[in-house]
């Protein structure tokens, strides 16, 4: 008679703790573009630097724009000259008309030069406010709190327009995006007493494996499922007061649920024929009985069964290769809640 450990077959409230992986990103990342052409004068920042909103960050050479700015100023002021003499010419025609020195169509006359020197003085002040803004383009300033990005130009460097200066990112806060699957997106649905919407708890497990210390909350999903992944994606936010979180990090979004009355069993303790599952369980006079039975969900290192198996049958634990139906053993218990101290976690 060979030596077998095996388990009692248990039922017990236990919490699984799901992994998913996630896409970290800042909530706000924006590239900062030029908008005019010239040569990058001044940098006033450095990569990995914070800012503040409104910090000077950029300068191009104004040269240009402040001249073209000078130019359409003299416009202005020219364009309003000729409108305050046109104006003096048509109170002096009509005087004259009213006189009947001279006829209507000349005060006519008159008065469509005022309209075009007025239609004049609006063109002039347009070309004034554009280049007036063309020389606010030169100077670049933080448009958020935020810190820097990489820094591709340096000072001398001649730009065009929407050329990439930099990139800000506010990570006060950051994102984790995540997918999970039409089954346990149903599951985790059923399991949660609110909506998914309603800022349900969740954490995060960094790339080296270290817990986040923050507690993040779901805010939404995607409205639909990807219909090529049949997953849909749910967007997360976490707090980053240490500005630990990086944009474009990548780590674990950890969902806990919580399982009434599971029946939980080792998978070690299973083996599978023709797609079905099966354990030996430990009859009275120590012989045992293959039977099938359905399992669950797998997580870790255990199977939670739906069907085929009741709390106090006892299976075996190890060595099910090498054992057959009815055949005798010595059993030697173990105890499945020391088994089980490890955290349940799905990968």
């Amino acid at each position: 008679v060979s030596q077998s450990r095996y388990v009692e077959v248990v039922q017990k409230d236990t919490v699984l703790q799901t992994d998913y992986v996630a896409d970290i990103q800042a909530i706000k990342n924006v590239e900062v573009r030029a908008r005019v052409q010239g040569f990058l004068e001044k940098i006033f920042v450095d990569e990995g630097q914070e800012v503040k909103k409104g910090q000077p960050m950029f300068q191009i050479n104004d040269l240009e724009y402040k001249t073209e700015l000078a130019k359409a100023k003299a416009a202005v002021s020219n364009a309003m000259a000729e409108a305050k003499a046109a104006e003096l010419e048509l109170g002096r025609t009509k005087i004259l008309v009213e006189k009947n020195v001279i006829s209507k169509t000349e005060y006519e006359l008159a008065a469509s030069k005022v309209a075009a020197t007025k239609a004049k003085i609006e063109e002039a002040l347009s070309s004034q406010t554009n280049a007036g803004t063309k020389l606010s383009y030169t100077y670049i300033k933080a448009p958020f709190d935020g810190i820097i990005d990489r820094i591709p130009l340096k000072m001398g460097s001649l730009i065009d327009p929407g050329a990439l200066l930099t990139t800000i990112s506010d990570i006060h806060n950051v994102f984790a995006y995540f997918n999970i699957s039409e089954n346990e997106y149903l599951r985790f649905k059923n399991n949660t007493s609110k909506s998914v919407h309603e800022n349900k708890p969740v954490n995060l497990v960094l790339a080296d494996g270290t817990p986040y210390p923050f507690t993040g909350k779901i805010e939404t999903s995607d409205g639909e499922f990807n219909e090529n992944t049949g997953a849909i994606a749910f967007r997360a936010r976490f707090p980053n007061p240490t500005k630990l979180l990086k944009h474009g990090a990548s780590g674990k979004a950890r969902l806990t649920t919580e399982v009434d009355n599971a029946i939980i069993i080792p998978q070690k303790a299973t083996f599978e024929i023709q797609d079905k599952t099966f354990v030996f369980v430990v009859n009275k006079d120590n012989t045992i009985q293959m039977r099938a039975f359905k399992p669950g969900r797998r997580v870790a290192q255990y199977y939670i069964v739906e069907a085929g198996l009741k709390p106090g049958e006892n299976i075996v634990y190890e060595g099910v290769q090498s054992i057959r139906q009815g055949a005798k053993i010595k059993p030697v218990k173990m105890n499945l809640d020391s088994l089980m101290q490890t955290a349940l976690t799905i990968n």
